[in-house]
């Protein structure tokens, strides 16, 4: 049997483990220790982000423009992360996001608007003011001042020293399912890898690329909207970019594909010709866990809570998923609401 932490919580010891140290599996350990509750977490990988999706995501709090093509509960739990994440890490930038079209997709943009909040219409010489390395090459553009961004590789061991500091140790290489703990209480965030127990989880391929080069510069994350390929690019430290990201129905990582390079590369370029010179340092390839809907659940099956379905959403929708998760450890009734998984 595996070893857990004890806490008292409404006036008895109870038992905690999470299984899964990527994305939700941090933030729910962070959030119960921050209620001075103790943890035990485990990771099946031997280093952290190895086997983790969340280790690929372009980390950009936008929930705003996730409206576009996310359901409301997205941009509802997504406004909790900015406050959550300023306090949990470093280098946490409120940049705002910045949405663009080539003129070709003008009726893109204008769809894009319309079904977004929170926005300002920009025209070139105000694009230009924000980033001038894009002046003079979009007419019309979308800001949204109050989103921001992080680089998740980071922030992931940020959330790791964070949690070491307060005496809890990712235990690393260790294969664990929930009825092997001797918890009252364990937390399953497994991502897809939870199929398992969670059989109306399906993958979505997500492929990425991380470009290096010192001929451009920018301050905010950058969307090109296009009807068949829209495409990010994130700023990260060191002149590196994390260009992103396919959605393809598919369960099998693979490698990314030829044609989904020759797509990601064609924005950047369409973005600005530098990146044509840009160095690829890394291309990366993963499955988000979503369920029909894409929105995020927490199932019950006995005394182990399921944490899943984060889709692309993971550092965007992880700090609510984690509240109300510590919320229901926390309050015997509120777990006992929780919505039951007959099929687990």
């Amino acid at each position: 049997m595996a070893p857990c932490t004890t806490f008292t919580g409404n006036g008895k010891p109870v038992k905690v483990a999470i299984i899964g140290a990527g994305v939700a599996g941090l933030t729910c350990a962070c959030e119960l220790c921050d209620r001075g509750i103790s943890v035990a977490l485990y990771e099946r990988s031997a280093q952290l982000g190895e086997a983790a999706c969340s280790w690929y995501a372009g980390g950009m709090i936008a929930p705003w423009c996730e409206r576009e093509s996310a359901e409301q509960p997205v941009a509802d739990f997504g406004v909790e992360a900015q406050g959550w994440w300023d306090m949990h890490i470093d280098g946490f930038q409120k940049c705002g996001s910045l949405v663009l079209s080539m003129q070709r997709d003008k009726r893109d943009i204008e769809r894009f608007a319309r079904l977004t909040r929170h926005h300002q219409w920009l025209d070139a010489n105000a694009i230009g003011r924000l980033e001038p390395e894009l002046a003079d090459r979009f007419e019309r553009g979308l800001f949204y001042p109050r989103e921001a961004h992080l680089d998740p590789r980071r922030a992931m061991h940020q959330l790791a020293a964070y949690l070491l500091e307060r005496g809890v140790e990712i235990q690393f290489n260790t294969e664990l399912q929930a009825e092997d703990c001797d918890c009252d209480r364990v937390i399953d965030c497994r991502g897809f890898s939870a199929r398992d127990r969670l059989p109306e989880l399906r993958g979505v391929k997500g492929e990425m690329l991380i470009l290096e080069t010192a001929e451009i510069s920018l301050s905010r994350p950058v969307r090109l909207v296009h009807l068949r390929y829209p495409t990010y690019v994130v700023p990260r430290e060191d002149n590196l970019f994390m260009l992103g990201a396919t959605m393809i129905e598919s369960e099998r990582r693979g490698s990314v594909t030829a044609r989904s390079m020759l797509e990601l590369l064609s924005a950047a370029y369409a973005l600005h010709p530098a990146f044509a010179e840009a160095e690829i340092v890394e291309a990366g390839v993963d499955l988000r866990p979503a369920y029909a809907d894409n929105l995020p659940r927490l199932y019950r099956k006995d005394n182990i809570i399921f944490v899943n379905g984060l889709f692309r959403h993971g550092f965007l929708l992880g700090p609510a998923m984690a509240r109300q998760a510590a919320d229901a450890i926390l309050n015997e009734q509120l777990f006992s609401e929780l919505e039951s998984c007959a099929s687990c």
